[in-house]
């Protein structure tokens, strides 16, 4: 076993300590090693520091010192001891390990002052009071009888990580936002990362966060919370880490948020008319409970509707009411919602369903009346009453009726709910005689109330007689005039109440003819749309109530001839001053065309382009200069007119024939703006609309009748 004689430390530097830690030399077995640890741990060192084991921070670099059997350092001794960080105000301790089982301590410190730097009694050697100044190369010189051996290190000491911002209590309502501080001073030479934790779960910012964005710069680690919830109340760490120390700052963070739900939400007693309910206080979210609120819902009503209660107003203490005005024999469900000053939370869960006991019906039909039907009838018609008003099982109705000024009341029971309509028909009733009439209700507990009393009439006859003086007239080719002469409006036993036309092509079938029906006292129709050259028979007859009256004796009329189809052509005009001189060939009806006997003119003028717009949609919708005239219509039976028109404007010209059986296809021209000159010009064979803003100058040819 071979001995080291001295074992000695040198620093290439003079430094001043102030003392904090200290620096330890220890020798063991096979190399020496230097490592920082922490001595002893203070208040301020309750922060967190990289590779901790127990009460020590080991760090991978270290320097040491290899003893062969010379006690030689090795090939290399100047690799023995290798570059080292540490943090200001730390302890450091340089090891030495060697393969002797026995320790010898020497000492030649240099220029380190006795106050600053010890060497053990096992080799250690322990400096005080780590600051920057102790930065530097040591070096570890090894000796024995068969030599001396050393290896150095570098020592860089580097100002410690700290977090500005201090440890907090944020409180915040549900839907703000807030910021949570993340403020550092550190060496700039050294790399910052930040990492938050929620309630000790790493918080990974991105898409399933996306409530967290962080905002901090370099040497900040601030992150925004948007739209805060309730369930984002916890503890918020900020952990700093840099290449040789770590730190980090707790904040907890409190979120007042509406009342959680109530709980055990439960009816304790039915009556026919009102509910027992209680239930157990939620969580308040950090502000206290003002009041509660009791919903309702049945199978009737249109979700969650809030109910009155005794007492009216439930304070944040209570926890228990009286739900009353509800309906008989109805399944209810009950929940609670509680309020303080941010708002109102989620409801309970409902409360199992029961039901109100039954009673006596309260409500009566609504909209009792009647009348018409058949022959020696008395109909009585009402509005059902609701399921949910029915106060009970085996709901029905009770008809009574009288005819009007007798005594007594006659009466039928209806066992249908859901009826709203009853018929009494009995030979002695005469036609329409006015009757009293009233609705009850009744179930199995009872009978209820009856509606107020009605006065409705019996069924009346049909009409007894036909409309006289029936006549048919052709209008054109695709109308047809009806006249008649009417029936007596009404009398002691029955109405008129219109007229029924039925007309029907000479190829067809009565069964399959038209109807037309008016309504009151009319004396004529008008019928459209029917074929031109075409016979076509009518019929009328009178109706009420009761059904229809006799038929009236059956006319039949021929619609006239169809118009021209064929427009106006060769049209041809000149302009001299302010007149406009128009020429065109005369219109030749076909064989089953009516003649054209003459010429319609309708003028206006035109300047807006609204123009434009609307003729594309409606073909006669124009305007004049001051938008608001009308157009004029001038006649002739002759194919050329002569017409005196403003000037600087331009005109559409539409030239139609017209005969007994209705205006026919038109012919249209574009004259541009009179200016005082002599002009002429000649439509196409075909023109269309004017696309420009234009004066309009409407033409049509008619008969004379």
């Amino acid at each position: 076993m071979r001995e080291l004689t001295e074992l000695s430390y040198a620093n290439d530097t003079d430094i001043i300590y102030q003392p904090i830690h200290d620096m330890v030399v220890a020798l063991g077995p096979s190399q020496c090693c230097a490592m920082p640890f922490i001595h002893s741990l203070s208040g301020r060192d309750t922060t967190s520091y990289p590779y901790f084991t127990g009460k020590r921070a080991w760090f991978k670099s270290s320097m040491s010192l290899d003893i062969p059997a010379l006690e030689e350092f090795g090939e290399n001794p100047a690799d023995a001891i290798t570059d080292d960080l540490l943090n200001q105000a730390r302890d450091l301790t340089i090891t030495v390990y060697t393969s002797k089982a026995d320790h010898f301590a020497g000492s030649d410190l240099g220029k380190l002052r006795a106050y600053k730097v010890t060497v053990l009694d096992n080799g250690s050697l322990r400096i005080s009071n780590v600051t920057k100044m102790d930065a530097g190369i040591y070096t570890c010189v090894a000796r024995n009888q068969f030599g001396v051996a050393s290896s150095a290190g570098s020592l860089l000491v580097k100002e410690p990580t700290a977090i500005t911002s201090p440890a907090g209590h944020l409180d915040v309502t549900v839907g703000e936002s807030i910021v949570l501080p993340c403020q550092v001073s550190h060496d700039p030479t050294l790399d910052l990362k930040f990492t938050w934790f929620f309630n000790e779960q790493l918080i990974h910012f991105g898409s399933h966060w996306a409530f967290f964005e962080k905002i901090g710069g370099r040497s900040a680690g601030d992150i925004m919370i948007r739209n805060i919830q309730l369930r984002h109340a916890g503890k918020y760490t900020c952990a700093v880490q840099t290449k040789v120390d770590s730190v980090s700052i707790a904040t907890d963070v409190v979120v007042r948020g509406p009342p959680g739900p109530p709980v055990d939400c439960q009816v304790t007693a039915m009556t026919e008319t009102t509910a027992s309910v209680s239930w157990g206080p939620g969580m308040d979210n950090h502000s206290p409970i003002l009041s509660y609120t009791i919903q309702a819902r049945t199978p009737f009503s249109l979700g969650w509707q809030a109910v009155t209660t005794v007492p009216e107003l439930l304070g944040g203490k209570q926890l228990s009411s009286t739900v009353n005005e509800l309906s008989p024999w109805v399944e209810y469900e009950f929940r609670v919602l509680a309020t303080n000053s941010i708002g109102t939370g989620e409801p309970s869960k409902p409360s199992k369903k029961s039901h109100t006991k039954e009673m006596l019906p309260r409500v009566t039909p609504g909209r009792v009346n009647g009348g018409g039907g058949g022959r020696s009838e008395l109909v009585i018609t009402w509005e059902p009453v609701p399921e949910e008003l029915q106060c009970g099982p085996g709901f029905g109705y009770v008809v009574a009726f009288r005819p009007l000024g007798a005594q007594g009341w006659m009466q039928a029971a209806v066992t249908s709910p859901d009826a709203s309509r009853y018929v009494f028909k009995n030979d002695s009733i005469p036609p329409f005689s006015p009757y009293q009439v009233k609705v009850g209700v009744y179930n199995n507990k009872g009978e209820g109330p009856f509606s107020p009393v009605t006065t409705i009439y019996s069924a009346e006859e049909e009409p007894s007689r036909a409309p006289g003086r029936l006549r048919a007239r052709s209008v054109s080719a695709s109308e047809v005039e009806v006249t008649w002469r009417p029936l007596a409006w009404s009398n002691n036993r029955r109405r008129i109440l219109g007229y029924e036309l039925q007309y029907w092509g000479e190829r067809q079938k009565q069964d399959t003819a038209s109807v037309i029906r008016t309504v009151g006292n009319k004396t004529s129709v008008l019928i459209r749309d029917l074929e031109g050259s075409s016979t076509y028979y009518m019929s009328l007859r009178a109706y009420n109530s009761a059904g229809v009256g006799p038929q009236s004796i059956i006319v039949n009329v021929t619609t006239k001839k169809p118009p021209p189809s064929q427009a106006p052509v060769k049209i041809m005009w000149n302009t001299s001053n302010s007149k406009v001189i128009l020429r065109w060939d005369q219109v030749h009806a076909l064989e089953n065309e009516s003649e054209v006997t003459g010429y319609k003119y309708s003028t206006d003028s035109f300047t807006d382009e609204k123009l434009v717009e609307e003729r594309c949609w409606r073909s006669k919708v124009m305007y004049s200069q001051d938008k608001h005239s009308h157009p004029s219509v001038v006649e002739t039976n002759t194919t050329s007119l002569e017409l005196s028109l403003p000037v600087n404007q331009d005109y559409v010209i539409q030239i139609k024939p017209f005969s007994e059986g209705g205006e026919g296809s038109s012919s249209q021209i574009t004259i541009p703006k009179i200016a005082g000159s002599i002009a002429k010009g000649a439509a196409p064979e075909s023109s269309p609309y004017s696309l420009v803003n234009l004066a309009a100058l409407i033409i049509t040819a008619r008969t004379v009748l």
